[in-house]
C-alpha cells in the first residue's frame, strides 16, 4: 500500500517563515554579530543569553554615558520587560535618546511606538493607542523616514504603508511603491552578502508577492540560498516544494537531497518523508531497511505534543516491517541506533 507525504505544505511554508520571523524582530533590534571584546559587547553577550540582570548591569551606565547601542538596548528591555518592569515610557525615553544620535533600528523602534504596529496578536494594549506615547501617526512617519533613509529594511516597508494608507501622510500609492522597491534593494542588498534573514524575507516576499511582483522561480532561488546554509526548516520546506512541484518542476531525487540534509540534522518530518521515499523507490532505489530505518527515527525525533507524527511514524515502520525479514529488521534497528546527528 502506497504511502502519503503529509500533503499539507502550505501550513509547513508558512510556518518556516514564521520561524523565521523570530530571528527578523531579533535582527531589526541591532543584535547582530558580535564586535571586539568589551563592555558593550559583554552586556549584549549576557542580553542574548537571557541573563537578563548582568546585561541590565552593564549596560545602563553605557547608556547613561550615551552610548547609543546600549540606550537602544535599554528600550528593547522596557519594550519587553526583560530584566525590568515592562515600562513603555521607559521605552520609549532610551528608544528617543539612541535615535537622536542616528541609530537607525532605534529610530524605526520608536516610529513604531507612535504608530504601533505590533507583530504579536497576544499583546493586551488598545489598538488606537500609541505605546508610551500618543498615537501619532505624523510622528511615527517622520522617524520612520529617518531610518529609512539609511537603508533600515523594516522602516521602508512602514514607510510604504503609510504612504499606502494615507496614515500621517497623504495617501500616495506610486510614493508607497517606491518605499516597498527601497525595502527590497536592502533586503536584497544583505541577501547577496549572506544575510540568512534577507534571503529568507525575500524567498517570502517573491513567493507571496508582498512588495513586489509574485516571481516563484525568484523565491525558490532564495530560499535554496536559506537551505544551503543549514536551516533545517528551509530544507524541509525545499525538499517538500520539489516533493510535490509546488512552484516548481517536480523532482523526487531532489526532493530527497532536500529531505536528507534535514533529516541528518534530526527533523523528525524530514526522516519520515526520506522513509516514505525508501519505501515506495521514488527519488532514490527502493530499501525496505532504509525506510525502517528512517521512520523508527522520526517517531523517535517527533515533538512530544506531536503524537500525529509519532503515530504516523509508528504505523509506516510497523507496515514496512511486514514486509521484512528478521535480519532485516535487525540490521535497520542498528542503523537507527548507529545514527548520528550532523
Amino acid at each position: 500500500m502506497k504511502l502519503l507525504l503529509d500533503q499539507n505544505l502550505s501550513h509547513r511554508l508558512i510556518r518556516a517563515w514564521l520561524a523565521s520571523l523570530v530571528l527578523s524582530l531579533i535582527l531589526i533590534q541591532g543584535l547582530a554579530a558580535p564586535a571586539a571584546a568589551g563592555p558593550l559587547e559583554d552586556a549584549k553577550a549576557a542580553y542574548e543569553r537571557r541573563d537578563y540582570a548582568t546585561a541590565l548591569r552593564l549596560m545602563r551606565p553605557l547608556a547613561d554615558q550615551g552610548a547609543a547601542e546600549a540606550q537602544h538596548y535599554l528600550g528593547i528591555m522596557y519594550r519587553n520587560g526583560r530584566g525590568v518592569l515592562l515600562d513603555y515610557a521607559e521605552a520609549v525615553k532610551w528608544y528617543r535618546k539612541a535615535a537622536d544620535q542616528g541609530d537607525a533600528s532605534a529610530q524605526y523602534q520608536l516610529g513604531a511606538m507612535y504608530a504601533w504596529r505590533s507583530l504579536d496578536s497576544e499583546e493586551r494594549h488598545n489598538f488606537w493607542q500609541g505605546l508610551g506615547v500618543p498615537k501619532d501617526y505624523a510622528e511615527a512617519v517622520y522617524w520612520y523616514r529617518k531610518a529609512a533613509d539609511q537603508g533600515h529594511a523594516y522602516a521602508q516597508r512602514a514607510l510604504g504603508d503609510m504612504y499606502a494608507k494615507g496614515e500621517g501622510v497623504k495617501q500616495d500609492a506610486a510614493e508607497a511603491a517606491k518605499w516597498y522597491a527601497e525595502e527590497v534593494k536592502s533586503y536584497r542588498r544583505e541577501a547577496e552578502e549572506g544575510s540568512i534573514f534577507a534571503q529568507d524575507k525575500l524567498w517570502f516576499m517573491y513567493s507571496t508577492g508582498t512588495g513586489v511582483k509574485r516571481d516563484y522561480a525568484e523565491a525558490v532561488k532564495w530560499y535554496r540560498k536559506v537551505a544551503d546554509q543549514g536551516v533545517i526548516s528551509a530544507q524541509f520546506g525545499l525538499g517538500q516544494m520539489y516533493d510535490r512541484g509546488q512552484n516548481v518542476k517536480q523532482d523526487y531525487a531532489e526532493a530527497a537531497k532536500c529531505y536528507r540534509k534535514a533529516a541528518d540534522q534530526g527533523h523528525a518530518e524530514a526522516q519520515n518523508n526520506l522513509g516514505v521515499m525508501y519505501y515506495n523507490g521514488r527519488g532514490v532505489p527502493q530499501d525496505f531497511v532504509l525506510a525502517h530505518k528512517w521512520f523508527n527515527l522520526a517517531a523517535a525525533h517527533a515533538e512530544a505534543r506531536d503524537t500525529r507524527m509519532r503515530d504516523m511514524a509508528v504505523k509506516s515502520r510497523d507496515r514496512v516491517a511486514a514486509k521484512m525479514t528478521p535480519a532485516q529488521i535487525a540490521e535497520a534497528q542498528r542503523l537507527a541506533r548507529e545514527w548520528k546527528r550532523k
